[in-house]
């Protein structure tokens, strides 16, 4: 079974049956109970706290977005795209962690589909948290070309060039991912197939390289310099409170870095065992203990984006205490309103009639 991508039915079982070959030698199967079975109790928690989390998050910076911002602002429109990439990204998580923890219920359209999201949105999270430091980079850097360039035509270029790549890199997954029933564990999966087992092996390399490169040391990269270039610029700018800026920044690539780079060493780790035909005659069930924890490492990052990127701007917050002064005035307004009618009935009129 694949665990590329972080779908794989590891809680249920870890090895992959395969259609015997008598012209081959026969290879032991490990069947890794200890693992899955931490798998199973641990993964669809996460899934459901990141959903959960994540929905919160995300859909009030939606909610504040639409209610005081002005969308067709570059910044604003940035921070939507990541929005509801992080919201398609944690959609399918309940499906998932439901998988986890039995068995595929929903069907074969909903295993291509909610694959297909969750990588979709998944890609995209990342590019668009990239697109966002370029631009940034380009307007403190670059200050007087930004204000030429940056206009509606550029974030509809932008965005819809994220999109694209994002949904070309999960067509593989759409194609491979399909459910059947395994016999000997009497359960529906739902995971990549359909190919020999070679074959099956050719796409997981392509999709762990996809991921490391294209979604992970590439926007690192670029992220870090982009951020270096920034600190440079506000370092010897006379811009008020920059030190609070330069934290801001320090705190997005940490938190970047952090949750990101030990799962795609593990992934790096996994690519290089298909490529060298690794076999694990010993049964280690360490990267497997490694690889559940540094997913949802990375998972996480999704909750933290709303956090970094809205919260903490003077704007959003703004926005937020204005939320809430608006409820805590409307509930103020209603307790009074209790409150006299309560009062009310009790006034001198009301006792002697």
């Amino acid at each position: 079974m694949s665990d590329q991508g972080q779908m794989d039915n590891s809680s249920a079982l870890s090895t992959t049956f395969m259609t015997p070959n008598y012209d081959e030698e026969i290879v032991t199967i490990c069947n890794k109970m200890n693992s899955n079975n931490f798998g199973a109790s641990v993964v669809p928690v996460f899934f459901y706290l990141v959903f959960m989390l994540s929905v919160l998050g995300n859909g009030l910076i939606l909610y504040l977005l639409l209610k005081f911002e002005n969308i067709k602002t570059v910044t604003n429109f940035f921070i939507l795209n990541l929005v509801l990439s992080d919201l398609l990204f944690t959609l399918p998580l309940p499906f998932w962690g439901y998988y986890h923890s039995d068995q595929w219920i929903f069907g074969m359209t909903s295993c291509r589909m909610l694959a297909s999201m969750f990588y979709i949105g998944f890609y995209s999270s990342i590019l668009f948290l990239t697109m966002m430091t370029v631009d940034r980079y380009m307007a403190v850097v670059h200050a007087i070309y930004a204000a030429r360039t940056r206009n509606t035509f550029y974030i509809y270029m932008v965005s819809g060039t994220v999109w694209a790549i994002t949904f070309l890199s999960a067509i593989p997954k759409f194609k491979l991912y399909r459910t059947r029933e395994d016999t000997f564990y009497n359960m529906t999966l739902c995971e990549e197939m359909g190919y020999a087992v070679d074959e099956m092996n050719t796409w997981k390399l392509v999709g762990y390289y996809q991921q490391l490169v294209m979604f992970y040391v590439l926007p690192l990269i670029i992220i870090l310099y982009c951020y270096t270039m920034i600190i440079i610029k506000l370092h010897f700018s006379k811009m008020h409170d920059k030190h609070k800026a330069i934290k801001l920044i320090f705190f997005i690539v940490v938190a970047f870095f952090l949750c990101w780079t030990p799962y795609s060493v593990i992934i790096f780790i996994k690519a290089l065992q298909i490529s060298r035909d690794f076999i694990d005659e010993d049964c280690d069930e360490t990267i497997d203990y490694a690889f559940f924890i540094c997913r949802n490492i990375a998972y996480f990052h999704c909750c933290i984006n709303p956090f970094f990127y809205t919260f903490v701007g003077t704007k959003f917050r703004r926005h937020l205490s204005l939320m809430l002064g608006r409820w805590a005035m409307c509930g103020s307004r209603y307790r009074m309103s209790s409150l006299s009618s309560k009062m009310s009935e009790y006034s001198p009129q009301t006792i002697y009639e």
